[in-house]
């Protein structure tokens, strides 16, 4: 059943928490003419390129048809959509799938590893299936087929968890489809959000900040979007509060928030960063301050988050302002495509490292 609109304002609440995390950060920091001036870049760029929902699609792995079939892919992927980065810096040794004579790693390498199983008769978007599936089903599901690759999928036993809560959920309330769930939101992209985080544990991206609790949502969020931008906003993919949506706090888009100049770190986190990840890489991760692996719920690791979620609204403020209409959706979509296609641009800013189920 959905939620009532008394409760159905998931999305306000993440904004709220942005806003008390920007007010309240000591190491992150949203300047004001750096998102100025990214704001400027951004919406140049995607004018110049023609930036829209279309570009969800035009990936080859994605679906190309928006249908039911679809619908239960996304949600599939995005419960699975989490922790791609890799410890190893020679890319042949990364995690990969391959699928049609193509080499994918990071994100696309699980949706690689699900369109192949899909082509192997593998009903891995099947909640009948899922819910059940053995470590040993998903081992093979999510296998590398490259002989040099040393990697495995990160985080594979809580892939599993996550794929049985989620499937079990789904066959005691929804009748075994998230096509059923996405009907009862009535076209409410907060409700939609409210529900997911409602019933399904893992989604709940929830922590402590300053003595509060403070939401996240990153997937519970993306999975709204990814449904709007695989149906235009049109069908099932119409949500009439769409742009209540806020930006997706990961890893990758805070990156590239650095790059355009809306996001600062202190240079006690800027280090950290930079030394976390050459320590992580050469398997001497510590816990915090010293370098390594900073654990999900950290401050830092809050406060990153916080501030990418605000720095992306107050993005999307000033471009509304000029007359453009653009939402935290395709901002961060954006921000994702341009870090992943202009890695050279990204080598010098350093991601946070965080193995965690939400992101």
């Amino acid at each position: 059943m959905p939620v009532s609109a008394a409760h159905s304002a998931a999305s306000e609440r993440v904004l709220e928490s942005a806003h008390f995390i920007n007010k309240n950060s000591s190491d992150v920091f949203v300047p004001e003419a750096g998102v100025q001036q990214a704001a400027h870049e951004i919406i140049k760029r995607m004018k110049s390129t023609g930036y829209s929902t279309e570009e969800w699609k035009k990936h080859e792995l994605t679906p190309n048809t928006a249908d039911a079939a679809a619908i239960e892919w996304i949600f599939v992927v995005d419960t699975l959509n989490f922790s791609f980065w890799s410890d190893r810096t020679n890319k042949n040794e990364q995690y990969t799938v391959t699928l049609d004579g193509t080499e994918h790693r990071g994100y696309w390498s699980l949706c690689a590893a699900i369109n192949r199983a899909i082509n192997e008769g593998i009903p891995i978007t099947h909640a009948s299936y899922y819910a059940h599936a053995s470590l040993s089903d998903l081992s093979h599901i999510f296998r590398t087929d490259l002989p040099n690759v040393q990697d495995h999928i990160p985080m594979l036993a809580e892939r599993v968890q996550c794929l049985h809560e989620t499937g079990r959920v789904l066959l005691e309330k929804y009748g075994g489809k998230f096509a059923n769930m996405l009907k009862q939101c009535e076209g409410s992209a907060q409700t939609l959000v409210e529900m997911v985080v409602r019933d399904f544990a893992c989604y709940r991206d929830e922590h402590m900040f300053q003595g509060r609790r403070v939401d996240l949502y990153k997937r519970a969020q993306i999975l709204v979007a990814d449904i709007w931008a695989c149906f235009e906003g049109q069908k099932d993919g119409m949500f009439e509060d769409i742009d209540k949506i806020t930006m997706f706090a990961d890893y990758r888009v805070p990156q590239a928030l650095c790059h355009f100049g809306a996001l600062e770190y202190s240079p006690r986190l800027l280090e950290y960063l930079k030394t976390s990840e050459v320590a992580v890489r050469q398997g001497t991760s510590a816990s915090p301050p010293e370098p390594g692996l900073l654990p999900t719920g950290h401050k830092w690791e809050v406060e990153i988050r916080g501030n990418s979620i605000w720095a992306v609204e107050r993005i999307c403020q000033h471009i509304r302002a000029s007359g453009v209409h653009v939402n935290a959706i395709l901002i961060d979509f954006y921000m994702w495509d341009y870090a992943k296609a202009h890695p050279e641009a990204m080598a010098s800013i350093p991601i946070h490292l965080t193995r965690s189920i939400f992101y």
